[in-house]
């Protein structure tokens, strides 16, 4: 049988790293950035056409960044021990995020207790925070691939599809030394997580998703994306049942965004209106008024004019 000749194929940047004086500039930690301010932004076009006050996202995100960064290194750590415990491994390493290696169940995880933190100290229902950010999350999570891309890291198995990517021989693994281009599977998740945004967008606005069901179904179609991706993927990973961990990751907690979604079906959006609140507050920072009402049929009219507004330049993290 004849050799399959690549066509055409991705290349990988020569460069992650750029000095600048004595300061590196990392691609992977830019790539995270930009994601954090594009999930902010589009974040608080739809929390203010919610209802919500012009800044409060910022405010926010300042408990939840930081949670979530170390949340995502906790979980990549604990899931990925060897390298940094086991033989040979160097413990040190184990607070090198700007190296790769964040975990995104343990960054959605940590980064909910800093948003609840957040969301409690200024008096906001959690879940309808959830809902205005969650197609802001997938966008950044499609940003931050990128990084994976400038460190030739987390890609899939060899192929000589015309989009393969090709591998630097450092960076390949042992079994693959004499294969050049392999599936590029940050640009699949990137790609699936954009469209998934596009998605959750969508559903919000036909089927005014509230109580939380926004958040709920960007987990549902970012776990079954995962899932095919990561059966794709070379990297070492721990397993169970001879199947990567994430795999059974992605099974447990997309059928239980799936389960959630059902047991709250049809249930009306909040109304939320907290542009007229003055931070009346007391001592615990919590606002003394109700900031979510329950939507009546009197509401939904002009709620939805409203809640309209935020979605038509929107895309997808």
């Amino acid at each position: 049988m004849p050799e399959t000749t690549t066509l055409a194929s991705i290349p990988s940047p020569g460069d992650a790293v750029w000095e600048l004086g004595p300061l590196p500039i990392r691609a992977y930690a830019l790539s995270i950035i930009a994601g954090i301010v594009l999930a902010c932004w589009l974040t608080e076009k739809r929390w203010v056409a919610r209802g919500g006050k012009p800044g409060e996202v910022l405010d926010i995100a300042v408990w939840a960044v930081p949670f979530g960064i170390v949340g995502g290194r906790i979980y990549h750590v604990i899931t990925s021990p060897q390298a940094y415990f086991g033989e040979g491994g160097d413990p040190v390493k184990a607070l090198a995020i700007w190296e790769g290696g964040l975990g995104i169940w343990g960054a959605i995880a940590f980064g909910g207790v800093g948003a609840w933190i957040a969301c409690r100290r200024m008096g906001i229902p959690l879940p309808v925070f959830a809902d205005a950010i969650a197609p802001g999350l997938l966008v950044a999570q499609a940003v931050g691939r990128l990084g994976n891309w400038f460190n030739q890291e987390l890609f899939g198995g060899p192929t000589d599809l015309p989009w393969g990517l090709e591998i630097d021989p450092v960076n390949r693994p042992d079994a693959y030394l004499d294969v050049a281009t392999f599936h590029p599977t940050f640009l699949y998740e990137l790609l699936w997580n954009l469209a998934a945004a596009a998605v959750v967008v969508w559903a919000d606005r036909r089927f005014r998703l509230g109580h939380g069901r926004a958040f709920a179904l960007y987990v549902a179609l970012y776990c079954a994306g995962r899932l095919w991706i990561e059966l794709l993927r070379t990297d070492p990973a721990n397993e169970l049942f001879g199947v990567r961990l994430n795999v059974f990751t992605c099974l447990v907690v997309g059928l239980a965004a799936v389960a959630y979604l059902v047991a709250l079906r049809g249930r009306p959006r909040e109304v939320l209106d907290r542009r007229g609140d003055d931070a009346d507050t007391g001592p615990s920072g919590a606002t003394s008024g109700t900031a979510s009402v329950p939507a009546t049929s009197a509401d939904v009219p002009s709620a939805d004019d409203a809640g309209d507004d935020d979605h038509g330049g929107s895309d997808r993290r």
